[in-house]
């Protein structure tokens, strides 16, 4: 498929898949058909075999500077409600995706950018990156996940200061409060990404699937039954081609050679 405002790009050797946003006229931001085509483009990464989702967006000024304020502007509450919907639909896409994702930060990350960027399994920013959840002053407030995902992410305090002061923070300091993971130097950004997405996706498949969803388990209720499910995930892995082959590889002092 095509799309007006995003492309897809599957790199069938590697198995990385680049999704990136592109309206970098309007700082990537997000429009209801650019959601719905990220949305589309998700399930055919998925289909395609993905296994490793880079998230990015167009231009040298901004990953994505957050939702379209100019469609916002006159939204009924209904309408309102049918755009947080769209909106939290993607960034749950993001987060469940069956394989590693990455959030290539180069630029802006606002609003509706920097929620779908904390969807991400990993962020890494451009050193002259910019993030922040900057609804407040819009008189709103995070929509697509931030008050949840910001919260376990970088603990309740630091995402009350985010949100409710709005604060743009550089990358150095997005690193140090725990919002992205690393901080790349702007000239070799672009490698950075590709050598961390072609190390993902070199990994045994079915291995870093079970892992995501046991790690992203740990939110969704009791210790008790984050426990059952990861020692579900881990069981079953057992007799699959890639743990046979991990483990054979290790005691014969070897590189593994996963499917």
């Amino acid at each position: 498929m095509t799309w007006d405002t995003i492309t897809l790009d599957v790199d069938t050797e590697s198995g990385v898949a680049t999704l990136t946003i592109d309206r970098p006229d309007r700082l990537n931001a997000l429009t209801v058909d650019t959601l719905e085509a990220i949305e589309a483009a998700l399930a055919e990464a998925e289909a395609d075999g993905a296994r490793a989702l880079v998230l990015a967006g167009a231009g040298d000024e901004a990953f994505v500077a957050g939702a379209d304020i100019s469609y916002m502007v006159e939204l009924s509450t209904p309408a309102a409600q049918a755009y947080a919907e769209l909106g939290h639909r993607v960034a749950d896409a993001i987060e469940s995706f069956p394989a590693p994702t990455v959030a290539a930060i180069d630029g802006y990350a606002f609003g509706g950018g920097c929620e779908l960027a904390l969807a991400c399994d990993l962020r890494v920013a451009g050193e002259s990156a910019v993030v922040g959840q900057t609804e407040i002053d819009l008189g709103i407030v995070p929509g697509w996940g931030g008050t949840q995902r910001l919260s376990r992410l970088v603990g309740d305090e630091t995402a009350k200061r985010l949100v409710f002061l709005g604060e743009r923070i550089d990358a150095t300091e997005a690193a140090e409060v725990g919002v992205v993971g690393e901080v790349v130097a702007d000239d070799d950004f672009d490698d950075r990404i590709d050598e961390l997405a072609g190390e993902l996706a070199a990994k045994p498949a079915f291995a870093m699937r079970a892992a995501k969803e046991a790690l992203n388990a740990v939110h969704d209720g009791t210790q008790r039954g984050g426990l059952a499910l990861e020692r579900r995930a881990w069981s079953g892995l057992f007799g699959t081609h890639d743990q046979q082959e991990g483990m054979r590889a290790f005691l014969e002092k070897r590189d593994p050679e996963f499917e």
